[in-house]
């Protein structure tokens, strides 16, 4: 991925989302450091609508800015891993109970839609990208059905934090066997399909359990790799 350039026009809205995306898609890894005046070239822009956009992910936690020291990409500590999905864990619960009487036809052929993408097989780092972004579109579809903008606007800043925990996880090879790993893929699915089996069913203690089970794992899953490669 590139950082594309920006016309002057377009520079103050665009600038932030561009550097957010960077972030996501580790283009920058947790702990660089990023200077200003670099991104501001490479983009095309001045240095104000860059100061503006790190000033705003500062805010958001994805950025550290440390006086004397100079900007950086933020890191996390296994405290705020095991912190961040317990909030997650509360605001998928909220939003399965706000979903329940939302849900569209729409939305439900989408998240089978993203089913189907997600049996697909792993097998290699474009495959693996495409399984995680749809991974997240499936989270992502369940938090909008919702209907709440300010928990979508939180759910996205808190899956920021995780994204960057798991960019540093994938930082070193996985030491897990394949066999394993297979494992926690065909978990992950059985899970994904009763969340949404809960959901078409209108059965929300089904459903909160069911969300519970998964993130659960998920967060044992990332905090043992955190702690096997830290």
């Amino acid at each position: 991925m590139k950082l594309r350039r920006l016309t002057r026009k377009r520079a103050t809205d665009e600038v932030y989302e561009n550097l957010r995306d960077a972030i996501l898609n580790r283009l920058f890894k947790p702990g660089e450091r990023l200077h200003v005046d670099e991104i501001a070239e490479r983009l095309g822009v001045s240095l104000t609508p860059v100061r503006h956009a790190i000033q705003q992910l500062a805010s958001e936690g994805l950025i550290e800015i440390k006086p004397r020291s100079g900007t950086f990409v933020a890191t996390l500590s296994l405290d705020d891993i095991d912190a961040t999905f317990d909030v997650r864990i509360a605001l998928e619960c909220l939003a399965a109970e706000k979903a329940m009487d939302r849900i569209r036809p729409a939305d439900v052929h989408k998240l089978e839609e993203l089913l189907k993408q997600l049996r697909k097989p792993v097998t290699s780092e474009e495959t693996l990208r495409k399984h995680e972004k749809a991974n997240s579109d499936l989270h992502l579809l369940l938090i909008e059905a919702a209907g709440n903008r300010r928990l979508t606007e939180i759910y996205k800043g808190l899956n920021a934090h995780l994204t960057i925990a798991r960019i540093h996880a994938a930082e070193h090879n996985d030491p897990r066997p394949a066999k394993e790993i297979a494992k926690r893929f065909a978990a992950e699915q059985s899970e994904h399909d009763e969340i949404v089996a809960a959901l078409k069913a209108r059965d929300l203690p089904r459903m909160k359990t069911a969300v519970e089970k998964h993130i659960g794992r998920a967060k044992s899953s990332l905090m043992n790799a955190w702690k096997s490669q830290n």
